[in-house]
C-alpha cells in the first residue's frame, strides 16, 4: 500500500505528521554510505524513507535500505528521534509534512550495491570527516550527532 498517497487522497497538500526511519551504513573501513538523490537534486543523504502502515521503524529502514541500495541490513541500533519544527518540509507538489525521523545505525550488512534509479542515480561510501558538499541538512545532522556521540 503507497501510505502517503492514500493519506494525501483525505487531506490534500494539508500539513501532516509522516514517520519515517533513516539508516546510516558503515562499512569496514568506517566510512558511511550515501545515495545521491533524484529530490532534492544533487543532494547526497542516507538511505531511508516513510513508514507504511503496519510497519516498525526498524521495518521500514530495513525495507527503505533494500529498496534503495539492494542490500540487507541487521542489527539496527537506535541513534535518536528527530521531531519538531526544524522537521517541516513542503515538497514541490505543495505537499507539506512535519516528519518524526527515527535514525538507525550498523555495520552489519549483506548484499550488492544497486541504485534504485527512481530514488537515487548514485551510491557511495564517504569518510564520515569528508562528507559531500551537497547534503540533505537533517542527514548531515544525523551523521554529525552520530560522530559525537562515538568519536568525541
Amino acid at each position: 500500500m503507497d501510505y502517503i498517497k492514500y493519506l494525501r487522497g483525505y487531506v490534500g497538500h494539508k500539513p501532516v505528521i509522516l514517520n519515517g526511519t533513516s539508516v546510516i551504513i558503515l562499512d569496514s573501513r568506517n566510512r558511511v554510505l550515501l545515495q545521491k538523490r533524484t529530490y532534492p537534486q544533487r543532494n547526497w543523504g542516507l538511505p531511508g524513507g516513510i513508514m507504511e502502515m503496519g510497519e516498525s521503524m526498524e521495518e521500514t529502514g530495513i525495507r527503505e535500505v533494500f529498496e534503495e541500495t539492494g542490500l540487507m541490513v541487521r542489527g539496527l541500533t537506535l541513534l535518536n528521534v528527530y521531531s519538531g519544527k526544524d522537521f517541516y518540509m513542503k515538497l514541490p507538489n505543495d505537499d507539506e509534512f512535519y516528519l518524526v525521523n527515527s535514525v538507525y545505525y550498523t555495520r552489519e550488512y549483506s548484499g550488492e550495491l544497486e541504485v534504485d534509479s527512481f530514488e537515487g542515480t548514485e551510491l557511495k561510501y564517504f569518510q564520515l570527516n569528508k562528507l559531500p558538499d551537497y547534503m540533505v541538512l537533517s542527514h548531515r545532522i544525523f551523521i554529525q550527532d552520530f560522530i559525537n556521540k562515538f568519536y568525541r
